[in-house]
């Protein structure tokens, strides 16, 4: 797939032992021997009240997305968006970052289709919240994602909390 840069990490939690791609590594939580079978994150706080800088889940979240972990920084954020409520400011947020991950993997799969229509999906949560949100560039994430879904980078977007 592709070797990460080395960039900031926000949450001390371990990445998981492989990157999930569909169809070629065992399915993370559906199959006992992937590697987040049984886990659980319990009870998620909704990010439109509860202090995203507190929330470890989110900011593993982040981390996931920016070592390449496409497939599990979505299933780990869209506990979130849940807990927001879909429609709410946070979920908007959430789910920009989650179809940017899903076009990243998209991309590096070889399947430009999917990856810009997860793209134009993202671009429209963004239009609802704008600028900065739950500590992200949002204007910035999307552009950095056109540019790999598109193939003007080789290198992914890396998302900057700012605190």
């Amino acid at each position: 797939m592709f070797e990460p840069a080395v960039f900031r990490r926000y949450s001390q939690r371990e990445f998981p032992p492989y990157r999930h791609v569909p169809g070629t590594t065992p399915h993370p939580t559906r199959d006992p021997e992937g590697h987040s079978f049984g886990d659980d994150y319990g009870r998620l706080p909704d990010l439109n009240c509860a202090d995203w800088r507190d929330c470890d889940v989110y900011l593993f979240g982040i981390d996931l997305f920016n070592a390449g972990y496409w497939w599990e920084a979505h299933e780990v954020l869209e506990g979130l968006w849940h807990a927001a409520g879909i429609g709410t400011p946070a979920a908007h947020v959430l789910q920009a970052v989650i179809q940017c991950a899903a076009a990243h993997l998209k991309a590096a799969t070889n399947r430009p289709r999917g990856a810009r229509r997860l793209f134009e999906q993202a671009h429209n949560h963004v239009l609802w919240r704008r600028d900065r949100q739950l500590g992200l560039d949002l204007v910035g994430m999307l552009a950095d994602t056109g540019a790999y879904v598109t193939g003007d980078t080789d290198r992914p977007a890396r998302l900057v909390l700012l605190f």
